[in-house]
């Protein structure tokens, strides 16, 4: 992941701009925009991972950053959040806040713990 300026993604040309540089059969999965200060990191091993937005390297192009280390597995989902505001996720019909975040907001980059009581066992934040 890395962060872009979007008037630097705008192309002059019909055949559009590269922004992102990926190898092999590698895909991108996200495109976020970012509403916070902080970033939220779930994989499917259902590990939870908070680390603030400045930890995000701002480039005009790249490979960008590791958000996550996995074991077994990938990202499943990613989203951007207000620290003091709490870290929001959709449960059924409802939706869930939780404001300590002592154990899961730590350094970009590493495994996380697992996911909160009540958290969607889908794995994703909306």
């Amino acid at each position: 992941m890395f962060i872009v300026d979007e008037n630097s993604v705008i192309a002059q040309t019909r055949n559009g701009k590269q922004t992102l540089n990926v190898s092999g059969d590698v895909e991108a999965a996200f495109c976020e925009e970012i509403n916070g200060d902080s970033v939220a990191v779930i994989g499917e091993n259902r590990k939870l991972n908070c680390f603030a937005v400045e930890e995000i390297s701002e480039m005009s192009r790249g490979r960008g950053v590791t958000l996550q280390r996995y074991k077994d597995g990938g990202l499943s989902d990613i989203t951007t959040f207000n620290k003091d505001e709490g870290l929001s996720w959709k449960s059924g019909d409802r939706t869930r806040t939780e404001a300590d975040l002592t154990g899961w907001y730590t350094r970009r980059g590493n495994a996380g713990r697992l996911a909160p009581r009540g958290f969607s066992r889908n794995n994703k934040f909306k």
